[in-house]
Formats: structure tokens, sequence, C-alpha cells
């Protein structure tokens, strides 16, 4: 029997910068197709968890060593990501220091997602203006909508 086509899987990590006011969290500046702003994150290596691909993510993409707080949830929306179908586990963590555009990354920024008027300065790639508006959801109520 042959094993079923699934979706890839990838992990996203909303890295939250303890260190600094409002705990902004930090996004990168894609180097290659779909370009745009992004939470960082990348696709989960044969023989890894997800878990741990979300800390090596992080760490590529940003310079930083992270600790994974949560689960924010698992986004499966065949149309998320132009490329083809990849269901994310997207991770909130935590962080110090200062983050630096490494790996698949060009650029860095720093800044609270639940301010409309800072987010409306980026244009983000994939579905993760829908993540970040969750991320803010759980922040302000403390409940986690179940995505898809």
């Amino acid at each position: 029997m042959s094993r079923p086509e699934t979706p890839s899987i990838t992990v996203d990590i909303i890295i939250e910068m303890h260190n600094q006011p409002n705990r902004p969290v930090v996004l990168i500046e894609r180097k290659y197709p779909p370009h745009g702003w992004a939470i960082p994150g990348g696709f989960v290596d044969v023989g890894e968890t997800v878990s741990t691909a979300a800390v090596r993510e992080a760490l590529e993409e940003t310079g930083l060593n992270v600790t994974l707080d949560m689960l924010l949830g698992c986004y499966s929306d065949p149309a998320r990501d132009d490329r083809g179908h990849t269901v994310s586990m997207v991770y909130i963590a935590h962080a110090s220091g200062e983050p630096r555009a490494a790996d698949d990354a060009v650029n860095v920024l720093l800044l609270n997602p639940c301010d409309k008027t800072e987010l409306s300065k980026v244009l983000l790639a994939f579905d993760h203006e829908r993540i970040l508006g969750d991320y803010c959801n759980y922040r302000q109520t403390g409940l986690i909508a179940l995505p898809d």
C-alpha cells in the first residue's frame, strides 16, 4: 500500500521580547518568495519534533535562543501558502537580546502586533495577519481561538 500524499509540516514562532516595554514581537522580512514580513518559522525536518524545529528556526532566522511558552494553534488552511499545502504549529515563545536577520531573513522588526496602526505599516506574508490577530485576542482575553 502506498503512503498518502500529505501537507508539509511547518512551525511559526511568535517571539515576545520580554526585555522590551510592552513585549513587542519579532517579524522577519523574507528573502525568498513569497516576499513580505512574516513570523519567524519554517519547515520541520524529518526526524525532528515540532518544538525542536521551532527553537531551531527561531535561532536560524533571528539569532535568538527562545523559550517556548505555549502552542497557540495549528493552522491548516490549504490556501495559507501559495507554494503548496502546509500545516503550521504556531508557538508563543520569549527571548531577550537583540534579534538579527539571518538565514532566510533579510531584516528584522520589533512591533506590537496588537496596535493596528503599527501592524498596518507592514505587508504580511501567508496567513500571518490572522495568526497575529489570534495571538492578540489571546493576549487580551486569555482565550485561544480554534484556527481551522
